[in-house]
């Protein structure tokens, strides 16, 4: 049987990717699955990052003229080709990034349907008719192309948070420059094969439209720093952002921050528990614990305490953990070492502080870190519960009061995604007015968002919002028109000035 480097290989080969962009380059890449290496990235230089960016700028002269609706017909495109590469490009995310067999499907099907979003998006850029305090004027809101967008993204999701900023930023008028993870840099030269073969169909896409920056962190602190990019949509730790925000400030660019997420969830004493199981054991363990949007924190009742978490030990217990290549698991690998030494550290400080832990550890040897989801049973809200941990954690704590459990919950330093388990009306809309969460769920967990709602947070998680409702606005330019065709020259709040 082929080994993982063979057929990643192979995958690469069929999605069209230049072999020397992955086998001659300085940069390893390689999967969590077994630790071994899958090939030799290319990396970019000074040199190559200044050239992308003024091919960037270029192609943005010439796409800002195309109409949108034009536009769309390249994602409509885009999207074409991914529904014919899914199956391979979800096998190269489950190899490079660690995913179940299903959620790399899942990832690429998020692709596909952001595609889908943005194509009928490029008909309805919409701007405003105002009116006008003057007689003989007509004032109007319009929406123009904004510049070239970089997009850096993190190894958790490392294609379909590229698409979320592409599809919208492409159907708004813009060129992009991408800066994927180090440890998925595979999976990114695949997109941009893909969206490669979408623009030859398309016939006159301007070159320089869609780029890559393959590096470290010198090609992410580029497209921050660099006046020729008017937007950066950065994704990773709250740590990054934290650095990232103040350069982009620093010469009044745009900033699109998706950080951090601590995210809380409450079982009520009637909440539906069969539904609230699943909910709960997917938003904590699915992707191992490595999603922003991780059910990381979870407020149980007092009067049904007891046996709703004997349920969840036993699913935690019985959960599958292991190769997704090799077997039927719900839980694949963390995706380095530095992970599942982050989680160790974590589980024994919440010892320490008075937990009581459920799982934890390591499954098997070697140069992969497999772990079982752990469960811990916390005296309250304390030490490493406050902090975000990216790997399989759940702090659970008893609550008996809800406004309580609110505030606990409102209590940490990021603001992602929330959630509540009931069935009492009163409780769900108390909930969805209290949480400070950019997303707040009833009766279903932290994970899963779809695209249709704008994505992003609050608080440290850096208040970007990327993917669906009106999040295209962030990438485009907003110009108020007011256009006088009276003879006279009458002026706002009855200003009076006669030469």
């Amino acid at each position: 049987m082929a080994g993982i480097d063979e057929k990643a290989g192979q995958l690469l080969d069929r999605l069209e990717v230049d072999r020397t962009l992955w086998t001659e380059g300085s940069m390893p890449a390689a999967t969590p699955l077994t630790g071994e290496q899958l090939g030799m990235v290319r990396v970019v230089d000074a040199a190559a990052i200044d050239e992308t960016l003024d091919k960037a700028t270029a192609a943005f002269r010439v796409w800002r003229h195309v109409p949108a609706p034009r536009r769309g017909e390249l994602v409509r495109l885009f999207g074409e080709e991914l529904r014919a590469a899914k199956d391979d490009l979800a096998k190269l995310v489950t190899i490079e990034a660690g995913k179940i067999a299903s959620e790399g499907a899942g990832e690429v099907q998020e692709m596909i349907d952001i595609c889908d979003f943005a194509v009928g998006l490029s008909r309805q850029l919409y701007g405003l008719t105002i009116a006008t305090e003057r007689p003989g004027h007509r004032m109007m809101e319009v929406w123009h192309p904004l510049g070239v967008v970089g997009v850096i993204t993190a190894f958790n999701f490392p294609v379909a948070v590229w698409a979320w900023n592409a599809a919208l930023a492409l159907v708004c008028g813009n060129s992009l420059v991408w800066k994927p993870s180090e440890k998925t840099p595979l999976t990114a030269l695949a997109t941009q094969a893909i969206f490669a073969r979408a623009a030859a169909r398309f016939g006159d896409a301007p070159e320089g439209l869609s780029q890559l920056l393959i590096g470290g962190r010198e090609a992410g602190e580029a497209l921050v720093d660099d006046a020729r990019v008017a937007l950066v949509s950065a994704t990773g730790s709250t740590r990054m952002g934290r650095a990232v925000a103040p350069r982009l400030a620093q010469r009044f660019a745009r900033a699109i921050l998706e950080l951090g997420g601590n995210n809380g969830a409450i079982v009520t004493p009637s909440a539906d528990l069969d539904l609230a199981l699943r909910g709960v054991a997917f938003g904590a363990m699915g992707t191992a614990g490595q999603r922003c949007t991780t059910t990381r924190r979870l407020f149980v009742h007092d009067s049904i305490y007891d046996g709703f978490v004997a349920r969840l030990k036993a699913a935690y217990a019985s959960v599958g953990v292991g190769n997704p290549l090799e077997g039927d698991v719900l839980v694949g690998p963390l995706i380095d070492r530095a992970a599942y030494e982050a989680m160790q550290a974590a589980l024994a400080a919440a010892q320490a502080a008075g937990g009581v832990v459920h799982g934890g550890a390591r499954v098997g040897e070697g140069a992969s870190f497999y772990v079982h989801p752990a469960l811990v049973e916390m005296p309250g809200q304390i030490g490493p519960v406050l902090e975000e941990t990216f790997a399989p954690i759940l702090y659970v704590m008893r609550y008996d009061d809800l406004d309580a459990a609110i505030r606990l919950h409102n209590d940490v330093a990021a603001g992602l995604s929330s959630a509540i388990f009931t069935t009492d009306m009163r409780e769900a809309e108390r909930f969805l007015a209290l949480s400070d969460c950019g997303i707040t769920n009833v009766n279903l967990g932290t994970s899963g968002a779809e695209i249709g709602g704008a994505f992003g947070g609050e608080k440290e998680t850096g208040g970007g919002r990327e993917s669906g409702s009106d999040a295209w606005r962030q990438y485009m330019r907003r110009a108020t028109n007011t256009v006088n065709y009276s003879d006279t020259l009458p002026l706002a709040q009855g200003v009076s000035f006669e030469i």
